[in-house]
Order: C-alpha cells, then structure tokens, then sequence
C-alpha cells in the first residue's frame, strides 16, 4: 500500500522584488531588513524555498480600502508629488510618496492573501509573510509607514469566506487600522499588546477601547508602559491571549509579529528580549497550529529584526534548538556590529528600567479590567 503523503510544511514568503523599493534615506523603516532576515535564515540553514507571489489587485484591496484613495495611490506611484494629498496621509514625513509605492504595497499584501491561501484553502500549519504587518492604515487613509492594511484585507477575505478570525498583535505600537476595521463586529476578535498610547504613536489602544455594538468586547487592549520587560510582557500574554482563544475558538489566526517591542529600537520603549519575544511566538503556535497566518509588522533596528524574525521562524519550523547563541561571524564582519551586538539570542539578564515599579503595577490593573469587562462576554476564564 502506498504511504500517504506527507502534510504540507509551515509555508515561507520571500521576493527579491520587495527590494525594489525605497522609503527615503532618511526613514525609520528600512525594506532591507527583510533581506537581513532572509540572509540570517539562508545562514543558519532554515531557508525554505518561496511561495511565487503576486500582487493583490484593486478588487482584494478594495474589500478594506476605498477604491478612490486606491486610485490615488496608484496615480502617486507613476508620478510622485505631495501637493493636496495630505488629506489621505500622503507626503513628507511618516509616509513619503516614493515611486512604486503603490506597487510595493500591493505586493506585500499580495503575500499575506497568499499567506491566508496557502492556510485556509491549502492546508499548511502557518504561512509566514514578513513583509505585512501594516496594521495603520486606514480605509482611505496612508498612517504610520503603512498605506495598505494587509492584515485587515486578509481578515475581510476570511470573514467574507464565513470565517471566524483571531488577530493578535505584539508590536510595540497599536494595531489601530485593524481594530476599527472589525470594531463593531463579534466574527473578529482583536487583541493587541502594546506601548501605552499617552507614551507612543498613534495614540489609541487603552484598555476601555472594547468594541461597540455587536463588537462589544471584541476589542481587546493591554497597554504597556515603558520599561515593561520580558516578566511583565509574558504575564500579560500568558493572563490574556490563550484563554481569550480558547474561549473565542477562531477558525484562522491572524497574527502580527512586529519586533520593534525588542530592547533597543529607535521607535519604542519597551524592554523585551528575544526570551520574552520567543516565549509569545512559541505558544502562539501551540494555540494556532494547523490555522496560523503569520505576518511581520514594526521593527526599526535591523539586527532585531533580523534575528527576532529568524527566532519565529525557527520556531515554527520546529528548529530552535539549533540556534546558536550568537549570530554568524560572517555577517557580524561585514555590518561591523559591536560585541553587544552580535547576540541572535539575548544572555539571560534581568532588566529593571527606572519606570519598572510603575509598569509591573499599571500592568496588573490592565489585565484586572480586561478580566472584569471582558471575560464575561466571551466565556473565558470559566473552569
């Protein structure tokens, strides 16, 4: 009798063609981590082959996005300029119109629909896309280095199919685009984790924002102070995202993995270290497996990037213990990175910044409330 076939393998997203692109010398959001990323992989011998990647077209990212700001996009893309488009978040700035624009982000959203394909419809455990994670932008308009919301436009794919979807998201600024998307709705739950909105862009994500209407209490906040490390972030996680899942039982996940919640990027001011990022990329996959679409989101120092992003991978590969301690000497050489550098995994030391006292505290009044107001609606924490 012939063996059965095997089942297919966590799915890997990468295109050389991303690297055509280019936010500016000046800009925080560097497209080149994603081939760091890609290199560190190759270099630890995770690589897998790629998913051939399209573009989304007009009619995918019009299920999210307003189909004349799309138009607009595409007009900037062929001729850049900034005048009287502020309106819709164009120009100087966070989100600079640069030629390909359009293009660029029709490609990475390209990737994370495949990502949903290759899970919902084709049955691979994950699918990663690094290159999504535009969890900002708005129906029509460009907001904080993102003019199309990947994560939302897959979202909308699954719940159009009927799906019941889950989106969490560890970067260390809010997913804000994608919780207004599905604010008042109980087919999506959001929970998102992240630095406190009095203390980072954009601005919203405190705990009371819950949802509204039929939404009511599928909105799901942890804001974080500065100085939260890895014990109060894996508090919070542990307190608030598996049993809101459990409770929820979504039919696909949908998560945004954005490393800038690491020590030591420009941007943020948390404390994480590849312990406590490692620690929520692992039981995501213990909550997700077999229904995990898994996309990348912030992260402004490229070396965290670039080992944060290899860490997940590793992970759903099932191939962390064989990570090294430190990154390949060979790269290590040619970026020229200082001793303190040159960690993949970060030394196990704890961290106490001077506002420490205040996050531990304002931490558990954050996961007390969620519990109170929450829990209840979902079913959650129930024995």
């Amino acid at each position: 009798m012939q063996a059965p076939p095997p089942p297919p393998a966590p799915a890997y997203l990468y295109t050389d063609q991303w690297l055509a692109f280019d936010y500016g010398p000046a800009h925080p959001l560097r497209i080149n981590r994603l081939a760091m990323t890609h290199e560190l992989i190759g270099r630890l011998g995770m690589s897998q082959p790629s998913f051939p990647i399209r573009p989304a077209d007009a009619r995918e990212l019009g299920a999210f996005h307003d189909p004349r700001y799309l138009d607009i996009l595409q007009e900037l893309s062929m001729m850049p300029q900034t005048a009287d488009y502020y309106a819709f978040g164009l120009g100087a700035g966070d989100n600079p119109v640069f030629p390909g624009v359009f293009e660029w982000s029709a490609l990475l959203a390209g990737a994370s629909l495949l990502a949903g394909e290759l899970v919902s419809m084709l049955g691979h455990p994950v699918a990663f896309n690094m290159s999504g994670g535009m969890h900002h932008a708005l129906p029509a308009r460009a907001s904080g280095f993102c003019y199309v919301n990947d994560p939302a436009v897959v979202i909308k794919d699954l719940v159009n199919r009927g799906q019941r979807v889950a989106y969490v998201d560890i970067d260390a600024h809010h997913g804000d685009g994608v919780q207004w998307a599905f604010y008042d709705t109980c087919q999506v739950l959001t929970i998102s984790l992240h630095q406190h909105p009095a203390t980072l862009f954009p601005g919203t994500g405190l705990a009371e924002e819950m949802g509204r209407g039929d939404g009511k209490g599928y909105s799901v906040n942890v804001p974080l102070w500065p100085d939260s490390e890895d014990d109060i972030y894996i508090s919070c996680f542990e307190e608030i995202v598996p049993p809101l899942l459990e409770a929820f039982k979504p039919d696909y996940v949908v998560t945004q993995l954005g490393v800038d919640a690491l020590l030591a990027d420009p941007l943020a001011n948390l404390n994480l270290t590849t312990r406590g990022y490692g620690h929520c990329i692992r039981r995501l996959k213990e909550l997700c497996w077999d229904r995990w679409i898994a996309i990348g989101g912030g992260g402004y120092n490229m070396i965290n990037v670039a080992r944060g992003w290899a860490l997940a991978w590793a992970i759903m590969l099932g191939r962390e213990d064989e990570l090294p301690e430190r990154l390949p000497q060979e790269m290590c050489e040619r970026l020229k990175l200082r001793e303190d550098e040159q960690w993949l995994l970060d030394p196990p030391e704890k961290l106490r910044g001077r506002y420490f006292a205040r996050a531990q505290d304002e931490a558990k009044e954050v996961v007390s409330l969620l519990q109170r107001e929450v829990f209840p609606i979902l079913g959650a924490g129930k024995p």
